[in-house]
């Protein structure tokens, strides 16, 4: 049995001061993969030993960026999609092993007034393409921040946030066509009437006090890989960023 964990940490920098490295060696996870670490190589370090580490930064300081902790040495690392305008924001990990891939995803937010949806458009027509061509060789495992929440029931206040980044109808179709290619959300597998399941929480209006949140952090399996879930659990009791960790348990 595998244990994943992905968490968008808000700035690993930050994050490191409320906990993470507690949270980290507590969890013993098996691969733990991080979006938003918001850094430049050597300006921290995590304490993993038995872990193999990969990062990649985005260009701009202080911005996106992705990590990938592993217990097992992968077979290979990749860095980005092979697509300069999505690579300088290092927001896409892959990781070989030998019975799937695993990626870690930082999807681009959309931005007030979708000012960046076309961005993310194209963003989100790379991953796809480049997951299809992987799952013609083995499984794929992705997880991270895909930054939409995909059904009404996966936030707190649907009516008022139509059309807003995240769950614009763009967005959500977008999301449906990547899971219509053969991906599998994971914890709505399992779980496809929880209410009330969110990992992102606005720091505004005590919205996490009150669990007015988003599901928008999620661990999503190559379709022959569905059987093999054991669980998927959001881990909301965990602090240190505006989004809590996710877990996928699975029988590989």
């Amino acid at each position: 049995m595998l244990k994943l964990i992905s968490w968008n940490v808000n700035g690993l920098r930050a994050c490191l001061q409320k906990g993470f490295q507690d949270f980290f060696q507590a969890a013993d996870a098996d691969i733990f993969c991080l979006q938003e670490t918001k850094m430049q190589p050597g300006q921290v370090s995590v304490d993993a030993p038995g872990y193999h580490q990969y990062w990649f930064s985005a260009v701009k300081k202080g911005y996106s960026g992705t990590a990938l902790f592993c217990k097992e040495k992968p077979l290979s690392v990749v860095n980005g999609l092979g697509i300069e305008e999505f690579d300088a924001e290092g927001r896409v990990i892959t990781a070989e092993f030998g019975n799937f891939y695993m990626i870690t995803v930082y999807t681009p937010n959309a931005q007030p007034e979708l000012k960046r949806l076309d961005y993310r458009t194209r963003f989100e027509g790379a991953l796809k393409a480049y997951i299809r061509k992987l799952c013609e060789t083995k499984p794929v495992i992705l997880c991270g921040d895909l930054n939409v929440a995909h059904q009404e029931i996966d936030l707190k206040n649907p009516s008022t946030n139509h059309g807003n980044p995240g769950f614009s109808d763009e967005e959500r179709a977008m999301f449906s066509d990547l899971l219509s290619s053969g991906m599998c959300d994971s914890f709505r597998y399992l779980y496809p009437d929880k209410k009330d399941a969110y990992s992102w929480w606005s720091y505004r209006a005590n919205a996490r006090t009150n669990n007015t949140g988003w599901r928008i952090d999620y661990f999503l399996v190559s379709e022959d890989l569905k059987d093999k879930i054991a669980e998927a659990s959001i881990l909301s009791d965990v602090y240190g960023s505006d989004h809590c960790p996710v877990e996928l348990d699975i029988d590989l």
